[in-house]
């Protein structure tokens, strides 16, 4: 059966500049440090059995960033990520600090084979992005879900 994750793209409207920012988060730990361009995500995480994906959306927005989004959530259409793994998000409008990110951490042995386990947060920094830089920054397989944003922006502003 294939893994789902659910997550919420929070995005910001910014009327001097015209245009909207979405949040996105950098995975923490060692594989991810020297990573920037293609490595970027929604706050997002794996459903458990029986739960309901917006439930887990919004608990991994606030696991992953401390922030707590508030309805209306927008369903976006699920994406495949590369890895195989789908992807059901919502956007929702909020505002955040990135600085005051708080995240959750995990524990795993580093260096490999090390016998050293060691803790790391499971989002080291977030950031606002205007949609053109999150497409460069995101995920390859989450991209759809900033197009499907800009439409549902477009819709909602009549343009």
């Amino acid at each position: 059966m294939k893994k789902l994750s659910a997550g919420i793209v929070l995005y910001r409207l910014r009327p001097a500049a015209g245009s909207a920012e979405v949040l996105l988060v950098h995975p923490g730990g060692p594989y991810w440090a020297k990573k920037d361009l293609g490595a970027w995500s929604i706050p997002k995480g794996e459903v458990a059995a029986g739960e309901d994906p917006l439930v887990a959306a919004r608990r991994e927005l606030a696991e992953e960033t401390g922030v707590e989004a508030a309805p209306p959530f927008l369903p976006l259409t699920p994406v495949e990520q590369g890895s195989g793994k789908t992807v059901q998000a919502w956007a929702a409008a909020g505002n955040a600090d990135p600085a005051a990110l708080a995240s959750n951490s995990f524990t795993m042995e580093w260096p490999p084979r090390s016998g050293r386990m060691q803790s790391f947060p499971e989002v080291d920094r977030a950031a606002w992005f205007s949609l053109p830089e999150a497409k460069e920054r995101i995920l390859p397989g989450q991209r759809p879900l900033l197009d499907q944003l800009a439409a549902l922006l477009g819709a909602v502003r009549g343009g």
